[in-house]
């Protein structure tokens, strides 16, 4: 598993970088439907970071946005990068006055030492993070190398549009919500998650392209066989930021559906794809979704 790609939403919030306009082809990521007799859920699974260069606003996601009186997005991302800053504080600084480095293997002492020096940085200087957010910290570093934008994000995109239209904004969790959740974590869980986004870092460039083209293609089954792998390598952390977040989502949803309207929920796409998917869980309850974009031939 490449545990850096379970991070690409937290990571997306606190990064931001200018996006570039060009020609772009087309693609056609998946969205579900779920409704009863007053109430429709769109299902829109999202990528929280990309390089901008495909054009998905389109087809079944936009006619089905359109279509919708609210956008629900797992978090919404603060405007000012600044109200960041206290929750980094809160949650991403160990104030046990012992270093990040001290924690890591002599190899992963190495491996970091040699990564922060290519960067032009002090071997020590995350050395003040939890291990969780200085997992998080090298993921927004790689994704900057690869030119992958959070602007370009889906969810950057459909708060921009739900604006537009002047519609409510909701969320599912809170950024704060998702801090607390990674820094629960044993911290030799984080330590470990640590230790493997620097090791696989070298191949975080090849294996979100696979999870991208599979989104963009909508299939479903490819970015879960990218995503989900964590469930083999690490059940604790594929329970925390899946399978558990999965059953409260779906729980959500059942909630939603006693209130009349229609709501476009768009939320990472690896949570709508595998055995443990929001869509497995609405069906544990009793509650059908059906797939409204094939993927492409």
């Amino acid at each position: 598993m490449k545990f850096y790609k379970l991070f690409l939403g937290a990571a997306a919030a606190v990064l931001a970088a200018p996006a570039l306009a060009q020609a772009k082809p087309d693609l056609d990521p998946a969205v579900w439907l779920v409704k009863d007799a007053d109430t429709t859920v769109y299902l829109f699974g999202t990528v929280h970071a990309l390089d901008g260069k495909g054009d998905w606003f389109n087809d079944e996601v936009k006619s089905s946005f359109d279509a919708s009186q609210e956008l629900v997005l797992e978090i919404i991302s603060p405007e000012n990068p600044a109200e960041v800053a206290p929750l980094v504080k809160k949650h991403g600084i160990d104030t046990s006055g012992k270093t990040l480095t001290s924690k890591l293997s002599p190899k992963h002492q190495t491996i970091m030492a040699e990564k922060l020096k290519a960067l032009g940085m002090p071997a020590n200087a995350l050395d003040m993070f939890r291990p969780f957010f200085a997992a998080m910290t090298l993921t927004v570093i790689d994704m900057t190398a690869m030119g992958i934008d959070p602007n370009s994000g889906a969810e950057k995109v459909l708060t921009k549009a739900a604006k537009e239209r002047k519609i409510g904004i909701g969320e599912v969790e809170s950024m704060e919500q998702q801090m607390q959740m990674l820094n629960a974590l044993d911290e030799k869980e984080q330590v470990r998650l640590l230790e493997k986004t620097l090791e696989e870092s070298t191949e975080a460039k090849e294996t979100l392209t696979k999870m991208i083209t599979a989104w963009g293609k909508g299939d479903a089954d490819g970015v879960a066989m990218v995503l989900n792998e964590t469930s083999k390598e690490s059940p604790a952390l594929y329970k925390l930021l899946v399978s558990d977040r999965n059953k409260a989502w779906a729980q959500w949803i059942d909630n939603r559906l006693d209130k009349p309207g229609t709501v476009f929920m768009a939320v990472g796409a690896g949570h709508l794809a595998g055995p443990d998917s929001v869509q497995r869980y609405l069906k544990d309850r009793g509650i059908a979704s059906q797939r409204i974009s094939a993927p492409a031939k």
